[in-house]
């Protein structure tokens, strides 16, 4: 009897076991109401797949909007043409290679320059030389042209200025005079990403705000409505993406102030500071010491620090001095940072406001990346941060993402459609795409 007790013990317990096992179910990938069949994206060099500070065929492969295109096939989504570049011109544009690192740990990089798609120059009078890449052809869905920004989607002769644009039209620079905004709406769609903005703040932060202006509040958001309603006028439905906070990457935060003086200090004690050119205000700049509100541009050529300059004072170490400021191009220097974070904030809102109104889904990408530089952020059991090289997000220029970065960003795209259009498109394995490739 004891041992039938104890049997009738065992079975309950199976039984309370299994009615308490867990019921894994998958979810069942759904379109909702929403037409996938012909699905293309918008946007600059992040929509090309630009990497590793070049436009390259592997970039292109692992472009955000060709993992998102992967992900729609279960939805009804239809083929997603890239203008690739050629197997045998595979390195295109030319891009940066991570070739080691020295004693100190200083990431070592070179660039790559056979196989490119490169077939020439040409001289734009009032403009100056333009590179020209090998012709694409064939059908496109990734409308992604690195370097445009929204300021010039109705500027008929970017055609002309613009190398990567160029390569998508039929016609010759300097003959081109179509526009971007007509140039992605002449086919019909259904579906449409659009991540314009970006380089209206970008290239003048990276150009340490010497080289490019802010595109203007009011034309920013004049020429969002007529992109956004353009692109709805058809019926078609899609998501946008906000402009990310372009002074927190890696560009901008992985040479410091703090480490270039520390370096210096080793070999010359008695430098107590860096000296910059800064913003006071308006067009006006004045040397002052940098404080670590200062960012220093990651292609700053830090071997310049304390080279003999000639001054009116005499001979004086570079950067060491305020007659021998380190110059403009190589620091967003703190006003400036003030300044490109105020227009951000500005876009981002018009940005919001405009696909509100059309009802489009959102992907925040400027609280979503300055969350992910805050705190980190696991995908699929693997840890990622901002830093540069070893966060696993951004590639070797410090701007633009890694495959794996990329992969990243394309599952925030469609967490934001699955929200707004109760869809259920399938993330992406981040696990599938690397990160920097080391030798």
């Amino acid at each position: 009897m004891k041992n039938f007790k104890y049997y009738l013990f065992i079975v309950a317990g199976l039984i309370w076991l299994s009615a308490c096992k867990p019921n894994i179910s998958t979810i069942k990938p759904s379109r909702a109401n929403v037409d996938f069949s012909r699905y293309i994206s918008v946007g600059n060099s992040l929509t090309a797949g630009y990497a590793d500070g070049g436009l390259y065929l592997a970039g292109q492969q692992n472009s955000y909007p060709s993992i998102i295109a992967k992900q729609l096939q279960s939805v009804g989504g239809g083929v997603f043409n890239q203008p690739l570049f050629s197997s045998d011109q595979a390195n295109g544009s030319g891009y940066l290679k991570l070739t080691g690192f020295s004693t100190a740990g200083t990431p070592i990089t070179a660039p790559v320059t056979t196989n490119l798609g490169i077939r020439g120059q040409i001289n734009i009078p009032g403009f100056g030389e333009v590179t020209l890449y090998t012709k694409y052809t064939g059908d496109i869905e990734n409308y992604g042209v690195p370097g445009i920004k929204l300021e010039q989607i109705t500027y008929a002769p970017l055609g002309n200025l613009n190398g990567y644009y160029e390569r998508l039209l039929p016609g010759d620079s300097p003959t081109n005079n179509t526009p971007y905004l007509s140039f992605i709406t002449a086919k019909p769609f259904s579906f449409f990403s659009n991540w314009l903005g970006n380089n209206d703040a970008l290239l003048y932060a990276t150009s340490g705000g010497a080289g490019d202006v802010l595109t203007d509040k009011t034309v920013f958001n004049e020429l969002y409505q007529l992109l956004i309603g353009t692109m709805t006028a058809g019926g078609a439905k899609g998501v946008v993406a906000t402009v990310p906070d372009v002074t927190s990457i890696p560009y901008f935060n992985t040479v410091t102030v703090g480490a270039i003086l520390a370096g210096v200090q080793k070999v010359n004690p008695a430098a107590k500071a860096l000296f910059i050119n800064a913003l006071v205000s308006g067009t006006t700049y004045a040397p002052r010491q940098a404080t670590a509100s200062d960012l220093i541009v990651l292609t700053f050529p830090t071997s310049m620090i304390g080279a003999p300059v000639n001054t009116p004072f005499g001979s004086l170490p570079y950067g060491l001095t305020p007659y021998t400021p380190i110059d403009n191009q190589y620091v967003l220097d703190a006003n400036e940072v003030t300044l490109t974070q105020d227009y951000v904030k500005s876009y981002n809102q018009t940005i919001k406001t405009v696909a509100a109104s059309k009802g489009l889904a959102v992907f925040d990408a400027y609280a979503f990346l300055n969350q992910v530089k805050q705190y980190g952020l696991v995908e699929d059991g693997v840890f990622l941060d901002s830093q540069y090289i070893q966060g696993g997000i951004f590639s070797l220029d410090g701007v633009h993402l890694t495959p794996r970065g990329y992969s990243i960003v394309a599952n925030e795209f469609i967490k934001a459609i699955n929200a707004k259009y109760g869809t259920t498109i399938p993330l992406a394995d981040i696990t599938q795409y690397h990160s920097i490739l080391f030798p």
